[in-house]
């Protein structure tokens, strides 16, 4: 990394203020040539931004971080311009002109991770608290980049050191004077975290539908209302209705907020042996949509005599819609629900409310909250189980436990190799 690199921090458009951050080796011989002299490390400067010409572009707040005392451990410079196209385009020619390189997407961050500034769990939290979009993913984005699961991993990881210290006194010094039990002592330590990593790996899931979302299915027959229902609950007309059996023939996602957190709710296709290609299409992505949401709510025809919920399970919740125009089959066992109604609305919103809040909420957020942290975590727990079962050949019980402390330290990022990181770090906005 012995090049600089620049990047807009801020949107681009019109606006009262922009950033645009520097890292590098270069970033003192930047200022000097752009907005002279470098001003003292960590304090406002005003400062005439001189551009590629010679002529000046623009009045600036300049601040100078001096290396490793940075964001990204190197010498870093913020410029805070006025917002306007035509100030940031001058800016950035300025110091295309110098030499510096455009930054790549999340290249302060990684520079940050690779100079020891964050790890990689804490990288990723900066990246959820860039994209938070409810107060929920704030907290917990909030939460990662501040290390919790950092903390947590070492933990895990301290506890795995003490066991292999225990196995491999055991292996390596037979004929010493050593307690008989020394082998059996590490099982407990093992036994304890091993419930811990398979608790963490399973409330994962809950770190990832606060991320990405709680997603619930709206499931049914052709013309049970969902499209009706989807359009009532995102308050627009994000489907088309028609009296038509088979209108709606794919999944349409509406994001939307309830209870402080992100839920996606999807209007899929009617469910119903059709030989219309396009149809039976639909229906197969109805259905795997639904077999990976996170509640599938039912909903049945009341004015319908053959209505039924074949196929929902036991957790899903079921609604005979349309109650404002029959009684309904009596056989069905569901609430009675019409969209026209302001109440039933309200009642079936703090149904839903009610549901997210006791999937999502707990005393304090997941540590884990990616498929990436799940599958180590599920990794981990695999090596400590084939540990467990090894008592008679302490030698491979200690290996099995190296290696659940490598899939460990794959969390934070010790031990990635370089194509994980480029792909974790291509996702960041570019100028983070």
């Amino acid at each position: 990394m012995t090049d600089t690199i620049y990047a807009p921090a801020t949107a681009a458009g019109r606006a009262a203020v922009a950033v645009v951050r520097i890292s590098g080796p270069g970033t003192r011989g930047a200022l000097r040539a752009l907005t002279p002299p470098v001003p003292r490390t960590r304090t406002a400067s005003l400062r005439t931004v001189i551009g590629a010409d010679g002529a000046p572009v623009d009045q600036a707040l300049v601040l100078f971080f001096k290396g490793p005392h940075s964001y990204t451990g190197e010498d870093v410079a913020e410029l805070q311009v006025h917002g306007g196209p035509a100030v940031m385009a001058a800016v950035l020619a300025a110091l295309a002109a110098l030499g510096l390189r455009l930054a790549e997407p999340g290249e302060f961050t990684r520079r940050a991770f690779e100079n020891g500034k964050l790890d990689l769990a804490q990288a990723e939290g900066v990246a959820d608290l860039v994209d938070a979009e409810t107060e929920a993913q704030r907290r917990q984005a909030l939460e990662q980049l501040g290390g919790r699961l950092s903390e947590v991993q070492a933990r895990w990881t301290e506890a795995l050191l003490e066991a292999l210290a225990l196995l491999e006194a055991a292996v390596d010094f037979p004929d010493e004077a050593l307690p008989a039990d020394v082998a059996a002592r590490a099982r407990p330590i093992l036994t304890g975290l091993l419930a811990e990593l398979q608790a963490a790996a399973a409330d994962a899931e809950r770190g990832r539908a606060v991320r990405e979302g709680y997603r619930i299915a709206l499931v049914g027959a052709p013309n049970a209302g969902k499209s009706t229902l989807l359009n009532v609950l995102a308050k627009r007309d994000a489907a088309i209705v028609t009296a038509i059996p088979g209108t709606t023939r794919d999944v349409i996602e509406v994001p939307m907020v309830l209870a402080g957190y992100k839920v996606v709710i999807a209007d899929t296709a009617g469910l119903r042996v059709t030989t219309d290609e396009i149809e039976a299409e639909g229906v197969r992505r109805a259905r795997a949509w639904a077999a990976q949401a996170d509640l599938r709510i039912w909903l049945a025809d009341g004015t319908d005599p053959a209505a039924s919920f074949e196929g929902a399970g036991p957790d899903d919740l079921r609604l005979v819609t349309k109650r404002d125009l029959g009684d309904g089959p009596p056989d069905l066992d569901g609430a009675a629900f019409t969209a026209r109604s302001p109440n039933d609305v309200a009642w079936l919103e703090r149904t839903l409310e009610g549901l997210i809040v006791e999937a999502l909420a707990g005393a304090e957020p997941p540590a884990a909250t990616r498929l990436r942290h799940q599958q180590h975590l599920t990794e981990a727990s695999n090596c400590l189980l084939h540990a467990l079962t090894q008592q008679e050949h302490v030698e491979l019980a200690a290996e099995d436990v190296r290696l659940a402390a490598r899939a460990l330290d794959r969390i934070t990022g010790r031990i990635d190799p370089e194509q994980v990181l480029g792909r974790i770090f291509a996702t960041f906005c570019i100028g983070k």
